[in-house]
């Protein structure tokens, strides 16, 4: 899919970055020369259904990733790369990423859950969603709301954090506004990439903190020492709001409705199945 307004060279450009970025992910640390060598894998296994630069592609059908590992196959030195890549296209892991995607994005509520995924294929799974997403939003320009829970799966490898940051800091431009939800800050606040994501955002909510992290955050948001034992000390839906420079204790009371949809103590999900 080509973004409208957008050079189809450039797209592509950015496909083929974004695609090395989820393969750093999926196989682990690469070294130089490996890098170089998926980027031309990558690029030819484009090449094979048509799609090049300086061509408007829009309409091809794009490969799958046992393409690429067929190229990576018949390509000199690409065998170790390939053997990695196995077990994501036949083998324990093939299921989850190796078919074209089925999700309508016309529907007015979305909602990808990866709660069921190993966590070995979380990063990978919310890396590859949101830059499904991206692509989408680019397509189409409209007001729309992304939301990210669990966002700190995306910080746990430098390429996931990467590309999570370039993607809210160019939202605005695209229309877009995006909520990161996230129970561990730490692994934002200790991010190059994550604390100008949290420090950036227009709306802030901390609820109550571990004291192994507080002082971190005290410094992050500029705490005063009340706040700072504030959120040390509240209960369940306590803790503080900022909008800018102003800030103010809040708490949040789900209705009944709402409660019997978001809750997750075992008690009340069991007590719902009877």
């Amino acid at each position: 899919m080509i973004p409208k307004d957008e050079d189809p060279t450039d797209v592509l450009r950015s496909h083929i970055i974004t695609l090395t970025g989820l393969l750093k992910i999926m196989l682990g640390k690469m070294e130089v020369d490996e890098e170089s060598l998926l980027d031309r894998a990558i690029t030819e296994t484009y090449a094979s259904r048509g799609i090049v630069a300086g061509k408007n592609f829009s309409g091809a059908e794009a490969p799958l990733l046992e393409d690429l590992e067929a190229v990576l196959r018949n390509m000199e030195g690409g065998h170790t790369l390939a053997e990695r890549l196995y077990r994501f296209t036949k083998g324990s892991f093939a299921g989850f990423m190796n078919s074209p995607s089925n999700i309508d994005i016309k529907n007015r509520l979305i909602v990808f859950s990866i709660r069921d995924l190993e966590d070995e294929l979380r990063p990978i799974a919310m890396y590859i969603i949101l830059n499904f997403i991206w692509n989408l939003i680019r397509a189409e320009v409209k007001k729309r709301i992304m939301i990210i829970d669990e966002a700190w799966w995306m910080m746990k490898q430098e390429d996931g954090a990467s590309f999570l940051f370039g993607l809210v800091k160019r939202a605005r431009k695209y229309f877009l506004g995006v909520t990161t939800i996230t129970q561990d800050v730490e692994d934002f606040l200790r991010s190059p990439y994550g604390k100008p994501i949290i420090t950036n955002s227009s709306l802030q909510i901390l609820l109550k903190q571990a004291p192994a992290t507080i002082d971190l955050l005290q410094k992050t948001f500029n705490l005063t020492d009340g706040e700072k034992n504030m959120l040390l000390e509240v209960e369940v839906g306590q803790g503080l709001f900022f909008a800018g420079l102003n800030r103010v204790a809040i708490q949040i009371v789900a209705s009944y409705s709402e409660d019997k949809i978001i809750t997750t103590k075992p008690e009340d999900v069991l007590a719902q199945k009877k």
